[in-house]
């Protein structure tokens, strides 16, 4: 892990997020589904085909809204519903400084994990499985990648939390449960 600026990646983060559309403020008539998918592992397809362009990618994810357990594109006219195999991202990378966790999904999003981006334990829609998950925005959350959370279990600590044994890491002031210990 590279030494870096902190205050510089929170500049960089706050930048990031005042690019993005503003769509929980949009509420456009739906006008249908569109045959657009988000698979297991974070790659979108449209029409069965991989979208190999990342600079689209990105494009689509920086108009996604979760309503529920439903997803749509928006814009301020019209809305259009995709289908989400679990989550729209996936943590792919993490940085620690100054005590502080740095996610970044598989899109580049950065956060810093804290109350603002908590970790959730979820199931997850294709193994059942409950694992952790990071807000990433908006009602939309981010599956640890596998690699991640090994990674991550290596700095957790047991801790007892309603009278089971859960591996914890801290960031940002705050405690989150990478899920119970066997």
């Amino acid at each position: 892990m590279a030494d870096f600026d902190l205050a510089k990646l929170q500049h960089e983060i706050a930048t990031q997020d005042a690019k993005l559309p503003p769509v929980e403020k949009w509420d456009p008539p739906f006008c249908g589904d569109i045959d657009m998918e988000v698979k297991h592992d974070g790659s979108w397809h449209y029409m069965g085909t991989p979208i190999s362009r990342p600079a689209l990618v990105k494009m689509f994810a920086s108009v996604i809204k979760r309503e529920n357990d439903n997803y749509f594109l928006v814009t301020p006219v019209e809305k259009v519903g995709i289908k989400v195999i679990d989550s729209p991202f996936l943590i792919t990378q993490w940085q620690q400084q100054s005590g502080d966790i740095i996610f970044t999904t598989n899109l580049e999003d950065s956060f810093v994990l804290g109350s603002s981006h908590p970790i959730k334990l979820m199931y997850d829609r294709v193994n059942n499985e409950l694992l952790p998950y990071a807000l990433v925005r908006r009602n939309l959350w981010a599956r640890l990648h596998q690699n991640v959370f090994y990674q991550l279990a290596q700095l957790g600590k047991e801790t007892l939390i309603d009278n089971d044994v859960h591996l914890v890491i801290e960031s940002g002031g705050q405690s989150f449960s990478l899920g119970k210990c066997t």
